[in-house]
């Protein structure tokens, strides 16, 4: 009796990581995957090379290889976008070593925001994110910029004493993620995902199951957090979730 129960236990959690699967797979194809490279590459690029004007970017970077594109979604919300076709975290073209530094050069380019909205943004209010293979709707690498969800930057702030250099566990919005502190010449000086592949064991062979975001602390360092997907605990490796695009974070005192 006691080994038919285990046995239907094993059956039903394996239906329910199939059905989380189909389900993920469905909603990850739900849109149209290439919109982002289309406007990249058949508008964006084009138009800069043959007009001086990016539209419907707001930039475009040939030197540096990248874009930066307003998204629909939340007022400030922007996108850095690499010219070149890579299609997310899983390319190995992350690890070669004379990609674009995308991660700080989205960094570089938070300042689009406080000129959308028309007055300054404490960095303490921004974050960068990037969706795992699993958690992202486009197929093409694109690092959201936008405001940081408030509970989190509570609790980031609440455990800025005990983080530092050193990859640690901790759990965030029910998901665990590991998390690091970062200087700023440490940002430019090496890209986040050779960091991730080099410091977090077995990460190198399944990047494309990380999502990755960025923010500051408190005293003024950065602060990188991983977060690999798990279909067990029902989590896609979705970085942006850290993220409130509508921004409420700016309305709190």
């Amino acid at each position: 009796m006691r080994e038919r129960r285990y046995a239907l236990k094993v059956l039903m959690m394996s239906v329910l990581i199939l059905v989380v699967a189909l389900v993920a797979g469905a909603w990850h194809w739900h849109k149209n995957a290439d919109a982002l490279w289309q406007i990249v590459s058949e508008k964006c690029v084009p138009n800069m090379a043959r007009t001086g004007n990016p539209a419907p970017c707001d930039r475009v970077d040939t030197a540096q290889g990248f874009v930066i594109l307003k998204d629909r979604n939340g007022p400030l919300q922007y996108l850095l976008i690499p010219i070149a076709r890579i299609t997310g975290m899983e390319s190995p073209a992350l690890l070669q070593p004379d990609t674009p530094n995308l991660f700080a050069e989205a960094w570089q380019a938070r300042g689009r925001l406080a000129e959308k909205r028309g007055a300054p943004i404490a960095d303490s209010a921004l974050s960068l994110a990037i969706n795992s293979q699993y958690g992202r709707t486009q197929n093409q690498l694109h690092i959201h910029l936008s405001c940081l969800r408030p509970d989190v930057r509570r609790q980031l702030d609440s455990l800025n004493p005990q983080l530092s250099a050193r990859w640690q566990p901790v759990t965030l919005l029910q998901h665990r993620y590991l998390i690091r502190t970062l200087t700023e010449a440490e940002l430019n000086d090496e890209s986040v995902f050779l960091r991730l592949a080099n410091e977090i064991p077995a990460a190198r062979a399944a990047m494309g199951e990380y999502g990755l975001a960025m923010t500051t602390l408190p005293d003024g360092r950065l602060v990188l957090l991983a977060v690999a997907r798990s279909w067990l605990a029902l989590n896609r490796g979705s970085a942006e979730e850290l993220q409130d695009h509508q921004c409420q974070i700016l309305q709190q005192p």
